[in-house]
């Protein structure tokens, strides 16, 4: 099948992966290789009230839904727009109150119910995979994923039974959600896109629009690859979380020559090597504590904020007996501990730990990674807001030459931080 619409690209049926995305021209990087819109969307509860509902624009001056009181928009124009769908959540949120709480994923399935009732033609996002082509691998969830979809079931058919008639049956709504739980990739065109940890592209977004961008040189018959997951860690993490999540053991090329492995598990230099079994009982305690610090870290107060920090630096400790600090399970520490420092406003502190990871980051992580983008932009504006001009500014520098490949130089974000350099001069 031929792409439809999407000038630069076509779909086709690629060896031992199934079907995928490739290029019929050159792509430069940087380059815009195609841009769609999402088919459906929700704005989390946690940005509610800072972007717009309908196109997502971030801005002080937004008004309230004058019914529900909890959806903000630009004008009336894009309330307008959002009426659509936000007319369902909005008789919902009036009758439940403060008991309105199903998670993001339920919200999205029930837009999509009523998105699918009352779209009859290929979307503009579904220009090369329709919705209903997803996978949703069944055959493959454990019990605990089953667990999840039924608990997401019920959500739905409590908060939404009243307000959205004839809900599809359970078969169907099962499926529905396991296509959720595997690809949220709304436009589903951006879902075609084969994974690869050395991705030739990489998505932004623009509101609610996708935005594909080349971050290698694209010839014309290379496949177009995507990244489904953070790239940081060594091969063994990642072909686990994605065969864990996508039901998938990646044989791209940086999985096969596993390149970067040895530079991401560096060992420190001692005068006595640690044996190979002491290796793989740090990296058994370093998967263990962050996941221990995933568990706990959505507790917000002050005392236990000390704990979290307290628990960082405790296991950095003892991880680095044998890691290296460029290692990534100490980085991953490290990142955890400087973002506690950012929410109890110790700058100092949060300034120390981004420096020890950012170039480790930059070594770490492929070209153009926006994780990279995202730490020189911290720095930056930590470093200004400690009054270190000049590394402040050095470090903007650097997180915009990211952005501007990655984003597009016409990107809000670029001109946001353009702006930022600017008012140093």
């Amino acid at each position: 099948m031929k792409n439809e619409g999407i000038e630069g690209t076509e779909r086709f049926l690629s060896p031992d992966r199934g079907r995928g995305l490739r290029a019929v021209r050159h792509f430069a990087v940087g380059e815009l290789v195609f841009a769609c819109p999402s088919y459906s969307y929700v704005l989390t509860v946690n940005e509610r009230g800072a972007h717009c509902e309908n196109c997502f624009t971030r801005r002080e001056d937004l008004f309230k839904c004058g019914k529900c009181k909890q959806a903000y928009y630009c004008n009336v124009d894009c309330q307008r727009g959002d009426w659509p769908m936000h007319k369902l959540e909005c008789v919902a949120m009036c009758a439940y109150g403060e008991n309105w709480c199903p998670s993001e994923t339920v919200r999205l399935v029930a837009r999509l119910i009523m998105k699918q009732r009352v779209t009859t033609e290929r979307t503009p996002s579904e220009r090369l995979l329709l919705l209903k082509e997803f996978e949703s691998h069944l055959d493959k969830m454990d019990s605990e994923k089953e667990e999840m979809n039924q608990t997401d079931i019920a959500a739905l058919h409590h908060f939404y039974s009243k307000h959205i008639s004839d809900l599809p049956d359970e078969q169907a709504l099962t499926e529905l959600f396991a296509q959720m739980l595997w690809f949220s990739f709304l436009p589903s065109s951006v879902a075609l896109m084969n994974h690869s940890c050395s991705p030739n592209v990489i998505v932004t977004y623009k509101g609610t629009v996708a935005e594909v961008r080349a971050v290698q040189e694209i010839n014309p018959g290379d496949e177009i690859f995507n990244s489904y997951i953070d790239l940081l860690y060594p091969t063994e993490d990642r072909r686990e979380r994605l065969l864990d999540s996508y039901f998938f053991t990646c044989q791209c090329t940086e999985c096969t020559s596993k390149s970067k492995d040895k530079e991401k598990m560096e060992i420190r230099k001692l005068n006595s090597p640690p044996e190979p079994e002491e290796i793989r009982s740090m990296v058994h305690y370093a998967k263990n504590v962050i996941e221990e610090f995933r568990r706990a870290k959505h507790y917000k107060n002050i005392l236990f904020l000390c704990e979290l920090l307290e628990m960082c630096e405790l296991s950095l400790e003892k991880m680095g007996a044998i890691f290296a600090d460029t290692n990534v399970y100490m980085l991953h520490m490290m990142y955890q501990a400087m973002g506690v420092c950012l929410y109890m406003q110790d700058w100092d502190g949060a300034m120390s730990y981004g420096e020890k990871i950012i170039h480790p980051y930059s070594v770490h992580y492929p070209a153009y990674s926006l994780n990279v983008a995202s730490m020189y932009l911290k720095l930056g504006r930590l470093y200004l807001g400690l009054e270190k001009k000049t590394q402040g500014v050095k470090a903007l520098k650097k997180a915009l030459a990211i952005m501007e490949v990655a984003h597009g130089k016409d990107h809000h974000y670029v001109a946001e931080v353009k702006r930022e350099i600017e008012e140093q001069k």
